[in-house]
């Protein structure tokens, strides 16, 4: 039997960019269904200040959260699948492919929501004046529809917590609270990133978010 400890493996901006998603998502279905469209708007401007940060986060970000340390080819996944074991802290092969796709889908859901034109609601997205009116009223029927594949990939990552916790033992959700998980001897915990890069990263998609929520106007006079 495999020695394990509790290792850190989640540092704070990772997990503050989960659980500000997961919050924000219940807030954007919720003004959406009751038609508080300002609230909407702002929410959707969060998220994308969120999938800035996670993108920069990604790259320059703790060991456990670069894209570079956790997104792996079929072969990988496959020898996963095989194991059941990762010999290395944080996500999966098969886990990197849920965050993968729900971060597409989120992309997605608020690029559609950022040129959309809603004709009978009078609304319209920041960027709608980058698109034809076709193309804009088009997004926002998108918009709509895509919901339900971004409630579908929820669904299926509930549905993959409730299988790693029942089939294979491992709690997912506690570690993304308190960011430290059980690792089995010789696997390397987190190796933290200095806090003036999670700094800068947000200053960086915040200033992103303003430009794209003003309307992404042109640089100079």
């Amino acid at each position: 039997m495999r020695e394990s400890a509790k290792q850190p493996v989640w540092d704070l901006p990772t997990r503050l960019f989960h659980w500000g998603v997961v919050l924000l998502i219940g807030l954007s279905y919720w003004s959406a269904k009751n038609a508080f469209e300002p609230w909407h708007f702002w929410s959707g401007y969060a998220i994308l200040f969120l999938l800035l940060f996670r993108i920069l986060w990604g790259f320059f970000g703790s060991s456990t959260a670069r894209f570079a340390n956790f997104v792996r080819g079929p072969a990988d996944i496959f020898r996963y699948l095989r194991a059941r074991r990762w010999p290395m802290a944080g996500h999966t092969p098969l886990g990197a492919l849920s965050v993968v796709a729900m971060l597409l889908a989120l992309i997605f859901q608020v690029g559609t929501g950022l040129i959309q034109i809603d004709s009978e609601d009078f609304v319209e997205g920041p960027l709608s004046h980058l698109v034809s009116f076709e193309t804009a009223e088009a997004a926002h029927e998108i918009h709509e529809a895509s919901f339900n594949v971004l409630l579908a990939l929820i669904a299926l990552h509930l549905a993959a917590i409730v299988f790693y916790r029942l089939v294979l033992g491992r709690r997912l959700v506690g570690p993304m609270v308190t960011g430290h998980a059980e690792l089995e001897a010789g696997v390397p915990p987190l190796t933290p990133a200095p806090a003036w890069r999670a700094w800068a990263c947000a200053a960086a998609a915040l200033i992103a978010t303003a430009w794209i929520a003003t309307g992404a106007p042109p640089f100079g006079p």
